[in-house]
């Protein structure tokens, strides 16, 4: 059986000036997607590996955040991943080395809220290990009844 998907990013238009002439824009054409490869694959934990295809597909599929430094150089990243009506999954949320501690990544989450806001999904879920206290900043929680969870297992037949 083949399936065929096709999938449209509500896309919020956003461009949010932050603090010290940072800017997060949601322009796709102004994704350095090479950048955000490099980062994930070889500096993110969840995505070490992670071939660039995928990280192009799964921007294709997203609404992206980019977070851009005075300069115009991209030095963050997060994806939503939405049906834009009840569901949305915050992933491969990513600030460069280089700029890190100066208040982007919780920045960058803010902005996201603050933009899924308006769709009123009925639920906004992301994953992490380290970062509790940073999304905490902006409303996440842990979730109510984590035993009402689960992920499709491995495909055993391959």
């Amino acid at each position: 059986m083949a399936f065929e998907v096709a999938v449209t990013a509500w896309d919020p238009g956003l461009r949010v000036e932050l603090h010290d002439g940072f800017v997060v824009d949601t322009d796709r054409a102004r994704l350095d997607l090479a950048a955000v490869h490099q980062w994930l694959s070889t500096d993110a934990f969840w995505a070490l590996d992670r071939p660039f295809d995928v990280v192009e597909q799964t921007a294709n599929a997203s609404v992206n955040f980019g977070v851009y430094s005075p300069a115009g150089e991209q030095v963050g990243y997060a994806r939503v991943f939405t049906d834009g009506v009840t569901f949305g999954w915050l992933c491969d949320v990513y600030i460069a080395r280089q700029v890190r501690g100066r208040g982007l990544g919780t920045a960058l989450s803010t902005v996201i809220v603050e933009a899924l806001r308006p769709l009123r999904l009925h639920r906004v879920m992301l994953s992490t290990v380290d970062a509790h206290e940073l999304y905490a900043k902006t409303g996440f929680i842990p979730f109510p009844d984590p035993q009402k969870l689960m992920v499709l297992g491995p495909d055993e037949t391959s």
